[in-house]
């Protein structure tokens, strides 16, 4: 049996002001446990664990709210299957906001 714990390693950026929701930092690397990781599983979990404030402006039902863009790996996830993206380690999630205050 083997000791070794699977997780999968990624990165999260914002951009565009998204960072305001998640304490102004804008990069995170973070390590999830196992690795049967969609987008959309890692949205619940960013919820719980790096969103400080006001989720509503983040996530709308069980995905990003219009006007976030998400890129993975430079490619736009609506490419990719949007939140059914399995993610791999080694992965750069953007998150990026085209909604401006005025």
């Amino acid at each position: 049996m083997s000791s070794e714990k699977s997780e999968t390693s990624v990165s999260i950026e914002f951009g565009g002001g998204a960072e305001l929701l998640f304490d102004k930092k804008k990069n995170y690397e973070v390590n999830l446990p196992g690795n049967d990781w969609t987008i959309q599983r890692l949205l619940f979990w960013m919820k719980d664990n790096l969103l400080k404030e006001r989720p509503e402006l983040f996530l709308q039902g069980d995905t990003v709210r219009p006007g976030i863009l998400v890129l993975v790996n430079s490619t736009d996830w609506e490419l990719l299957g949007e939140a059914k993206y399995k993610l791999c380690s080694g992965d750069s999630i953007l998150f990026l906001s085209t909604l401006h205050g005025g």
